[in-house]
């Protein structure tokens, strides 16, 4: 198995698609909007790659948070809120808050199973500063570790009752970083001591099944390698330090942050200590290449990966469409009761 989460083109595979991901085998996959066009559709391609595969527990992930990012959008699927509006609801009445976030990842959980996703890029636990850039913005829970914490937990356990699987990111936080690492590699120059507000969510929820690392260098930890890259943050930080153990992504690994052409930045990420490097983009070149620079996916990711999925194997007992609306009149009830709007 190919230590990769690979993208895919269109609406539904191509025949050179079906050659390459069936040789390649990799750890799963990441569907954008570009691959999202109904319900009906969504489940013929989810069912596609589990057959190529023979895999009914595939990792199949999606960036659906809400608010600007997602993929899946109106009118075929529910307008989700940004992280922030629980973040709102937390400084009125906590309980209510987590309720909510709770509630609101149920019904996205839901959208996700009928489609066949089995994963979903979700809770950012990054805690937020005055600084923060807007690319994380209104996406984050809160500016206070402890809130983070807890409206990730819900947001975990929400997802998880539709049977979906959550991911926290990104690893070891992006709520310091004053560029966007899309475009350029942010660098976070505090101390050791002050970094520990930003690990604490992720310390909270060590025992998460999936993380997804930050291209960040902290020059606390390591001076010249972003967290992606770095065997120090990786072992020392996320393994040790935070207690993590689940299954670890790298974030995008065709993002500007990175230097090196696609396989080379994916080869260093899995040689510092990733399980699994994310690529997004679909290009067939880049992902042969991938595939031909990284060594097999060891096999204590294989038990992570194994460990991630397990969840997902269960259907919903239930009605999914009449949940879904529960959820979403829980959700927004909750907010009403506090004076703000859905």
């Amino acid at each position: 198995m190919t230590p990769a989460i690979f993208a895919l083109s269109g609406l539904a595979l191509t025949d050179d698609e079906r050659d390459f991901l069936r040789e390649a085998d990799p750890a799963g996959y990441i569907l954008f909007g570009r691959n999202c066009e109904s319900p009906a559709q969504m489940r013929a391609l989810t069912d596609a790659l589990r057959s190529l595969h023979g895999r009914d527990d595939l990792f199949i992930t999606i960036d659906q948070e809400g608010g600007r990012v997602a993929r899946m959008k109106p009118p075929v699927w529910p307008a989700y809120p940004a992280g922030a509006v629980f973040d709102r609801l937390y400084d009125i009445a906590p309980m209510s808050a987590m309720e909510a976030a709770r509630a609101n990842a149920l019904a996205i959980g839901l959208d996700l199973a009928e489609a066949g996703v089995s994963c979903d890029a979700l809770p950012l636990l990054d805690v937020g500063t005055h600084d923060t850039h807007d690319v994380i913005g209104d996406r984050m829970l809160g500016r206070d570790p402890a809130r983070v914490a807890s409206l990730g937990r819900a947001v975990l356990d929400g997802l998880l009752d539709a049977g979906v699987q959550g991911i926290v990111k990104h690893i070891p936080g992006h709520g310091r970083a004053t560029a966007d690492s899309h475009k350029q590699l942010p660098t976070v120059t505090v101390d050791d001591g002050a970094l520990e507000r930003d690990i604490h969510p992720f310390r909270a929820l060590r025992n998460a099944a999936v993380g997804m690392t930050a291209h960040i260098v902290f020059t606390a930890w390591d001076a010249d390698r972003p967290a992606t890259q770095s065997p120090t943050v990786i072992e020392t930080i996320i393994r040790r330090r935070i207690g993590f153990d689940g299954l670890l992504l790298s974030d995008d690994i065709d993002m500007e942050a990175l230097s090196g052409s696609i396989p080379e930045r994916s080869a260093a990420a899995i040689a510092a200590g990733c399980d699994v490097v994310l690529n997004c983009w679909a290009r067939m070149d880049d992902m042969a290449g991938i595939a031909e620079a990284l060594p097999p996916m060891t096999e204590r990711a294989r038990e992570r990966l194994a460990a991630a999925m397990a969840p997902t194997r269960v259907a919903a007992p239930f009605d999914r469409a009449d949940a879904r609306a529960a959820a979403i009149a829980k959700r927004d009830a909750l907010l009403r009761a506090a004076g703000m709007a859905a």
